[in-house]
């Protein structure tokens, strides 16, 4: 069992979820059900992945005995379908791609600011909820402005948000701003993405005081700053190594001494959310 974290709303998720970016078709399918038997419950996709279909199936087939309602499939809304009624379809196709009878969890992918029509976007998911498509709502990569703006215009605070968060890019402002208001804070590429994040050796130092891997130092650090990291792995060791994370009890000052390692151009792809825009 997989520890719990509540949202503002009563959203409850695990304190670790899985990623599913890239995991497509059959091979893909097989690792998302493993996962599930390795004892994940939060799967993460979106649409512009191009797997809900593999997620929505593995959902309905592990044949691990898993309820249905023991899992939280997440999907993401687009750039480039913020206007009320493309979003609205782009929700519907996302059950429909799924199989299943819902999507547990649906975020706002990027606030594309330039555009303007965030707001818009997060008025269709409201309606998506109270229509019974989705079960619970949320955002990815927002700032606090732009969560402030959601609030004041539709009295609906997000209860996810989903951003790039891992040693080379704390967040700690953000962090803070989520928890003060409830919002769950789930990370992406919680294990950085094609650098030396897992070499460092200040992390292998920390992992070898409690004879643990870099990568489950790493998302032990996300778990008890109170994020929800999101790794991706196909292989079963890897994905049960991951959960190995869980049993990792950091001390404050080894936090201190991960969190020290961020760096102010620690994003991965200069991803800005006040300027980026994603179609």
């Amino acid at each position: 069992m997989i520890p719990t974290t509540t949202a503002h709303g009563g959203l409850t998720l695990p304190v670790l979820g899985f990623g599913t970016y890239r995991l497509k078709g059959r091979e893909g399918g097989a690792a998302i059900e493993r996962a599930i038997g390795a004892g994940y419950r939060l799967l993460d996709s979106a649409f512009n992945y191009e797997n809900e279909g593999t997620v929505g199936a593995a959902a309905r087939a592990t044949g691990h005995g898993i309820a249905r309602d023991e899992l939280i499939v997440t999907s993401k809304l687009p750039g480039r379908h913020h206007e009320h009624d493309a979003a609205i379809a782009t929700i519907e196709e996302s059950v429909a791609r799924t199989g299943l009878d819902r999507i547990d969890l649906y975020l706002i992918h990027w606030p594309n600011p330039e555009v303007g029509r965030y707001v818009e976007a997060w008025g269709a998911l409201v309606e998506a909820k109270q229509r019974g498509l989705i079960g619970a709502i949320g955002v990815c990569n927002f700032l606090p402005e732009h969560i402030d703006r959601l609030q004041a215009e539709t009295g609906v605070l997000p209860e996810v948000n989903q951003i790039e968060l891992h040693p080379y890019f704390p967040q700690e402002e953000q962090l803070a701003y989520d928890r003060e208001h409830g919002i769950i804070t789930e990370a992406w590429s919680p294990l950085g993405r094609g650098n030396d994040l897992l070499d460092r050796p200040e992390i292998a130092e920390v992992a070898a005081a409690h004879g643990a891997t870099a990568g489950q130092v790493v998302l032990a650090w996300a778990i008890s700053r109170g994020a929800v990291p999101l790794p991706k792995a196909a292989s079963p060791e890897r994905q049960r190594e991951n959960l190995g994370a869980l049993d990792v009890a950091l001390r404050d000052d080894e936090v201190a001494a991960i969190t020290a390692l961020g760096r102010p151009d620690g994003r991965l792809a200069d991803q800005d959310p006040a300027v980026y825009q994603e179609f």
